[in-house]
């Protein structure tokens, strides 16, 4: 089943002022951390109400983005993933990826916005342009 729509509720970018002299690393990582059954009045449905946190910290520690949201999802039957998040805090393995994919693809893309006002390198390898090789 789909995503049907996803918020930010909080977006907090931190650098030091500090000199790097060596190799920056910057590791992304995305953590559901609470699944609730919501009402959705415009579909007359109930829907999953995913919160998720989205961390990108660099390495060595001088800079941090952190970005929290919820996601809504329309299960065909809430019940077993509710019930299955209370017992062990994971979602059923196809929802999980399609959901992780997707906090990927969009807080990766918030991420790098913010990372460039902080003058931070991006969280993700941009493309880069070179010459043609002659022959």
């Amino acid at each position: 089943m789909p995503i049907i729509g996803m918020g930010f509720s909080s977006m907090e970018a931190k650098k030091e002022n500090v000199s790097v002299q060596q190799e920056v690393r910057v590791n992304s990582t995305p953590q559901i951390t609470g699944v609730r059954e919501v009402d959705v009045p415009n579909l007359a449905k109930k829907a999953l109400s995913l919160d998720f946190e989205f961390n990108t910290r660099y390495d060595p520690a001088f800079a941090q983005i952190t970005l929290k949201g919820s996601i809504m999802y329309m299960a065909e039957k809430n019940k077993p993933v509710v019930d299955g998040w209370e017992k062990d805090r994971k979602l059923p393995e196809k929802m999980s990826l399609e959901v992780l994919n997707y906090l990927f693809r969009r807080c990766l893309l918030k991420s790098s916005l913010l990372a460039e006002d902080l003058q931070l390198p991006p969280p993700m390898p941009m493309p880069r342009i070179t010459p043609k090789k002659k022959e």
